[in-house]
């Protein structure tokens, strides 16, 4: 029976290039693996087929070949031996897709290898004016930490770990499936490459116990809400003397009764009088680093009018930069009048005119236009 063409096992087109060659490669493999299909026998032959495939049509000298004269360039006589073959070779030349099909990157790593702990999460709430001022701050937190008693080795004092009689202490074992070899993390050490006959009775083999520590933080000035801070080798130990990994501070900050943060400026509200509104004057506003500013309010001010003071905001952090502080004026109408200030009040609305009040005068004669143009039209 003859072979089927290459370019169709691989189900590609003869002008694909090499990525996605081998990306045609990796998604067949996948389908068509043994140990994806147990008990399929035509699955270990067919994957036979696309490896066969594949080993001629990534090779560049390979594919020309095989591109002029088809399989008969690698048959007996014509230069090519016995064909691809599956030996050492063919395990190396794939031992990158492998590897990303069945997890094993990274994992082939030689004797003793141990299990780095794991990272830490801690929550912190801070006040804006910590967050403006940075502090340093004290958390205690219950972390796995090595083990006095037997050093982090997991062993029991004047013992030591002893290497894995099942692998040998490469904390890797291959196993045959079929025509090709896997290598798997060792089930007797868990990949550590050593066993522990008579365990550390304080850590019960594990090289690291539970207690509680106390750290010391330092928070920058200018950090945001949800800012991270990383400690580097504070969180968990290691396994059997592994190394720690890491303990990460994540900020989040208090809501303040005065000010809004808005990246590295700050905003906040100022109720005015109408008269101060209306003939102009000055006040004070508190300012996140504990002073006060002063704030002039022209006269004919709006509500809502903003005024920003210069440099008065947050720190930017990691920057000598300062944000600023914008005021925002609402002028408050008054309220519970006596008698004689409604007198007042009506005797100055009798006195106004359009140009003390503008927007007003503009706004009613632009509504009497309107009802006016709606009356004439037939």
């Amino acid at each position: 029976m003859s072979k089927a063409c290459y370019y169709e096992t691989l189900e590609v087109e003869r002008s694909i290039d090499e990525a996605g060659l081998k990306t045609a490669f990796r998604k067949l493999a996948m389908k068509w693996h043994p140990d994806k299909n147990p008990g399929d026998p035509s699955c270990e032959h067919k994957f036979k087929e696309i490896s066969e495939a594949y080993e001629i049509l990534k090779d560049g000298n390979k594919r020309a070949a095989y591109d002029r004269y088809g399989h008969a360039a690698f048959e007996q006589g014509n230069g090519g031996g016995h064909g691809p073959g599956f030996g050492a070779g063919f395990a190396s030349s794939f031992s990158d897709i492998f590897e990303d099909l069945f997890g094993m990157a990274g994992q082939r790593g030689g004797r003793g290898g141990r299990e780095r702990g794991a990272d830490l999460r801690y929550n912190m709430e801070i006040t804006l004016e910590e967050a403006f001022s940075g502090k340093t701050a004290q958390i205690n937190i219950p972390v796995a930490v090595t083990c006095e008693t037997c050093s982090g080795t997991g062993a029991k004092a004047g013992t030591k770990p002893k290497t894995c009689s099942t692998c040998g202490g490469a904390g890797r074992v291959r196993q045959a499936q079929g025509f090709f070899t896997l290598e798997r993390t060792c089930p007797g050490c868990q990949g550590r490459g050593q066993m522990i006959e008579t365990p550390c009775g304080s850590c019960s083999g594990q090289g690291r116990v539970q207690k509680e520590r106390t750290l010391s933080v330092n928070i920058p000035p200018g950090v945001e809400d949800g800012t991270r801070i990383r400690l580097s080798g504070e969180g968990e130990a290691g396994v059997q003397g592994g190394p720690a990994g890491d303990l990460y501070i994540f900020l989040s900050l208090a809501s303040h009764k005065f000010f809004q943060r808005d990246g590295a400026d700050l905003h906040c509200r100022v109720p005015v009088s109408m008269v101060t509104a209306a003939m102009g004057g000055e006040f004070e506003v508190p300012t996140i680093d504990q002073g006060k500013t002063k704030v002039k309010v022209p006269s004919g001010t709006q509500s809502g009018r903003r005024f920003r003071v210069a440099s008065k905001g947050m720190p930017v952090l990691r920057s000598r930069q300062m944000g600023d502080m914008y005021v925002q004026v609402v002028v408050e109408t008054p309220q519970n009048l006596t008698k004689k200030q409604k007198e007042l009040l009506a005797e100055f609305e009798k006195l106004s005119s359009g140009e003390t009040q503008p927007e007003a005068a503009g706004f009613f004669k632009m509504v009497k236009d309107f009802f006016g143009t709606r009356a004439n039209t037939p």
